[in-house]
């Protein structure tokens, strides 16, 4: 990759980290399903007065949008009200990759790579051991919850990589109408009408800070410029990157809200991260190891 797109995908990995922070305090303040519906309404509207449609199916604008808001931020916001902290969330969401993996093969017909298989089995052993104290009581269903969410992401991602955009940032607006009914209908549906209308008619600075980051930095800068590099560069490539969320997350979690790692979710933290570093680099590795030539022997 150019140096420039590099510094790219570095600040895309700081925007998306600390968004997770900016979730917490942001279902804080508005319910989940509500907060969902007006990040992506900010995220379209006015914009797609302003920008043209992309050229790209109908099929996959709606899926994307569908897909992205309702299967990714959807689960993800309400795990985050429901008790998962941002710095755990932003760890356990990387699972994309492995997610994005599986469909890839799937969907797309890519055979993964045996340190790829290996890889994601790593990654997963160390969520198993995240979930060994969270698998009972209040603390499974934000977990799976998240879970659901790093699927999403991975649907998503298999649709941009299918759809190909001509623009990007295009495609991000447009795809934003799809989501924002079927959650305010969610929200409508399940969530307290008094928070509801308290959150529209009365918000703070807190909730209107967090949409405007959520739809602005996050949404419209952050997918319009990883779509934008999926475009350029194989999936193997940008990837690798979204290694660098959970780091940004777990500072601005530490930093912002105080939160702490309990020794299972240290431990099964640094075994997720090796499982995607093997997934990602394990190849390269094994490649440089070939290529080596081999020590003469000893006299």
């Amino acid at each position: 990759m150019k140096p420039l797109h590099i510094a790219l995908a570095t600040l895309i990995a700081a925007v998306w980290g600390f968004n997770f922070v900016v979730i917490k305090m942001g279902v804080g303040e508005v319910p989940p399903f509500m907060l969902t519906a007006l990040r992506f309404t900010l995220s379209a509207i006015p914009a797609i007065f302003l920008i043209a449609p992309p050229k790209v199916s109908l099929q996959s604008l709606l899926g994307f949008g569908f897909v992205l808001g309702v299967g990714q931020f959807g689960f993800l916001f309400l795990a985050i009200k429901l008790g998962m902290s941002a710095s755990l969330a932003s760890l356990v969401l990387q699972l994309q990759a492995p997610f994005t993996m599986l469909f890839a093969g799937l969907f797309l017909k890519e055979t993964p790579k045996f340190n790829q298989l290996l890889g994601a089995g790593v990654a997963f052993s160390g969520i198993s051991l995240i979930a060994a104290n969270r698998w009972s009581g209040p603390d499974a269903l934000p977990l799976i919850l998240c879970l659901l969410a790093c699927m999403g992401w991975a649907g998503a991602n298999i649709i941009a990589k299918r759809a190909k955009p001509n623009d990007t940032l295009s495609f991000v607006i447009w795809s934003s109408l799809v989501s924002p009914l079927p959650m305010f209908a969610l929200s409508y549906g399940f969530e307290d009408h008094a928070a509801l209308a308290t959150a529209l008619l009365h918000p703070n600075l807190i909730s209107l800070g967090a949409l405007l980051y959520l739809a602005g930095a996050s949404t419209l800068f952050g997918y319009s410029a990883w779509n934008y590099l999926l475009r350029l560069y194989p999936a193997g490539t940008v990837a690798p990157f979204s290694l660098l969320v959970p780091l940004f997350g777990i500072l601005s979690g530490v930093v912002v809200l105080h939160e702490h790692f309990d020794s299972y979710e240290i431990a099964g933290g640094a075994i997720v991260i090796a499982g995607l570093l093997l997934s990602n680099f394990g190849d390269r590795l094994a490649i440089k190891k070939k290529a080596e030539p081999e020590a003469p022997p000893y006299n």
